[in-house]
């Protein structure tokens, strides 16, 4: 499916008026958990907004708090409404957004009434079909400012807390504790990359909207140097339209004691940065592919960061080696056979004097259609045919719409070698591909 790292790597330029306040807890609570759905590395969390519930991609990356797909929402009443441009990320020009002050934003037992918001206006800048799920807006820096905000991974819950001694004292027993710099509402950790056997001073953004485990900018640093072995790539969208780069692996990336081996980097060109207002010193981000093998607690008040191994610390670094992208491109009405749980007669007969079986009905169930957004030039699924627009029927002879898009993505990443068999529909034509993933790094 498509990579979604790049599409919530967002950056809005704006004169933006945080109010001062924020988040506070209600009813004398200390801390609140919300439970997160984690597709693609990315964190999503219900958020109330003017009272209707949204979907929101929880996003260290942004300082903003941005409002798009909503088309089915039209209950939503925003306040003080101005035109104004965004941009960001992409190779294309600006596009028209809103701006709402005063608003109300509400998890259990936590509230902000004094909330900023940008709307996109466009309706093509839709996450949802690249994620499987509704996704209605992007939030960061207002949710994080206050307190101390801890990703549990593991247990796919966001716990937020009012500081005390309790838990600092679990935190200081429990996690390495590491300097975080806070510049323009966003988080920066110095590190260390090794390319070949040269070991280099990095300053990454903390980016939890990235799937990604690294982003370099090779324009920003005349140290860094794409490896050899590379590929070109799709690697998503931004406000300003498509961003494309390579794809390569680096000997290690560094935060302190924690070493990670051959991760995959992506590179992005300098047309998808034109846009990019960088802070100083800054050549990349670190994403949700590094965040994901830790618990994380993030401390802005006091620039610190907290880490813990989590239990997929020492996953291999993977990635799409088909060549597609995947996306969700609508639903089906589909029959399924269902079982009764109601008492039958032990034995029925037809009027031929044969036994019929009644303890099953029909019943008809909505499924997505999944269908190839993009095919990269000279990949496993391009030789083989495969094009862009194909609607996925079944893969690996199991009907397409029996898979999210996360156990997709998974299946497409996970073997180097492994055949994959997929039946389309092109032109009302119904056809058959098979071709094995291969790794270009």
């Amino acid at each position: 499916m498509k990579n979604v790292c790049a599409l919530f790597f967002l950056l809005i330029f704006s004169t933006a008026v945080f109010a001062q306040d924020g988040f506070q807890f209600q009813n004398n609570k200390n801390k609140i958990v919300v439970p997160f759905e984690l597709i693609n590395n990315l964190i999503f969390i219900p958020i109330k907004v003017n009272g209707v519930e949204l979907n929101f991609l929880l996003d260290t990356g942004v300082n903003e708090t941005i409002l798009f797909s909503l088309e089915d929402k039209d209950e939503v009443r925003f306040y003080n409404v101005e035109k104004i441009k965004l941009r960001g990320l992409g190779i294309e020009e600006s596009i028209e957004g809103l701006k709402s002050s005063h608003n109300t934003l509400s998890l259990p037992n936590l509230i902000d009434t004094d909330h900023e918001v940008y709307i996109v206006l466009d309706q093509e800048f839709n996450f949802s079909s690249h994620i499987g799920i509704p996704v209605n807006g992007i939030i960061g820096y207002d949710l994080f400012k206050n307190y101390l905000v801890e990703i549990d991974y593991d247990r796919k819950k966001v716990i937020i807390y009012k500081e005390n001694k309790k838990i600092n004292k679990r935190i200081k027993k429990q996690f390495s504790s590491y300097p975080i710099s806070i510049e323009e509402h966003k988080p920066y950790l110095f590190s260390s990359i090794e390319i070949g056997k040269k070991t280099i001073p990095v300053k990454l953004l903390l980016d939890s909207g990235n799937s990604d485990a690294v982003w370099l900018f090779v324009e920003q640093s005349k140290e860094i140097n794409i490896p050899s072995k590379n590929f070109n790539d799709f690697l998503g969208r931004g406000f300003s339209g498509e961003i494309y780069g390579k794809r390569a692996r680096i000997s290690n990336l560094t935060i302190d004691k924690f070493k990670f081996e051959k991760p995959i980097v992506a590179f992005p060109n300098s047309l998808s940065t034109v846009n990019v207002n960088f802070v100083k010193d800054r050549v990349g981000s670190i994403g949700g592919e590094i965040f994901k093998r830790f618990v994380v607690i993030f401390d802005y008040k006091n620039s610190k960061i907290f880490l813990k191994k989590g239990r997929d610390f020492d996953l291999t670094f993977n990635y799409n080696m088909s060549g597609i992208e995947i996306q969700h491109q609508g639903l089906q009405w589909v029959e399924e056979t269902v079982q009764l749980q109601t008492t039958q007669p032990k034995h029925q007969y037809n009027t031929s004097g044969e036994k019929i079986n009644n303890n099953f009905k029909y019943k008809f169930i909505l499924k997505p259609i999944y269908s190839i957004s993009s095919v990269r030039k000279d990949s496993p699924a391009d030789v083989a045919g495969l094009k862009k627009d194909d609607i996925i029927i079944s893969i690996n002879k199991l009907k397409g719409y029996k898979y999210s898009l996360e156990q997709i993505s998974s299946l497409l990443k996970s073997e180097d070698g492994k055949w994959i068999e997929m039946e389309i529909e092109r032109n009302n034509m119904i056809m058959k591909f098979k071709f094995q993933l291969k790794s270009m790094l």
